[in-house]
């Protein structure tokens, strides 16, 4: 009898310890992502960049961020015509190069995860193929963060930026090119007359198709906050920048800041 109780006591304690170790580790992942920048990690500011993060909050106002929330409406436009609208919920960890999407769909509750270039499915595992998504699903990801995270990618010290020197006229509007080299290609436009970066255009290679992500309508998340889109849109970008044929448009209604 003693041993048997001896045995129950040791087993409750090894699970408690185990439920602690997980538990632990999940706000281990969290503090991870939601973390400043490492200022002298940052790479000296060209004066395009600088321009871009005034223009956007201002560089003290982004390294206060340590994580933003948005609550959106997202539409899905379906290559028949129709089209899919669905509410989901953005984490964006700026100085992780992070993002998180939730969403609770007809087919149960989605998650995904984008960090550092790592993306992984975080719940709904199988029945995320049969989401309804011109794009897919890392390739939106990817797009949402490069957009929303702008001024904060043109400071990564481990990126590798070239402002062209001609501006190009997209829309009747004024850009200059920034190409990204590494670590991933990209080219970000900076309105030639506000400094503002709110159109990139990537390479999707799990949609192996290139995307146009254009940011509308920034506002600051609060006073003294960063200023970011409100209105996100997604286009198919094979066609250069001044590809017209629209996959999802994202409008956000919530916007928390998290110092």
């Amino acid at each position: 009898m003693g041993n048997r109780l001896i045995e129950s006591v040791c087993v409750i304690l090894v699970a408690g310890l185990m439920l602690g170790g997980c538990k632990a580790q999940q706000k281990q992942d969290v503090i991870v992502l939601a973390q400043g920048p490492d200022l002298g990690g940052l790479s000296a500011p060209s004066e395009y960049a600088t321009a871009a993060i005034d223009a956007a909050g201002g560089l003290d106002a982004w390294t206060r961020t340590r994580q933003l929330e948005f609550d959106c409406v997202v539409t899905f436009f379906r290559l028949d015509g129709t089209f899919y609208l669905t509410e989901q919920s953005f984490k964006v960890y700026p100085w992780s190069n992070s993002l998180e999407i939730s969403a609770n769909e007809p087919q149960g509750a989605f998650a995904w995860r984008l960090s550092k270039g790592q993306f992984e499915v975080l719940q709904g595992g199988d029945r995320v193929k049969d989401m309804p998504m011109p794009v897919a699903s890392r390739c939106f990801a990817e797009a949402i963060l490069e957009i929303i995270t702008a001024p904060a990618r043109l400071r990564d010290d481990s990126a590798e930026f070239a402002r062209e020197d001609a501006a190009v006229k997209i829309h009747g509007q004024w850009y200059h090119p920034i190409n990204r080299r590494a670590p991933t290609k990209a080219v970000f436009y900076q309105d030639r007359d506000n400094s503002v970066v709110d159109m990139i255009q990537l390479a999707c290679k799990a949609g192996n198709k290139t995307l146009t992500v254009r940011g509308y309508d920034y506002k600051k998340v609060e006073k003294g906050g960063p200023a970011v889109p409100t209105k996100i849109e997604i286009f198919n970008g094979s066609g250069g920048a001044d590809a017209q044929e629209r996959l999802v448009k994202i409008d956000c209604q919530r916007f928390v800041r998290i110092q």
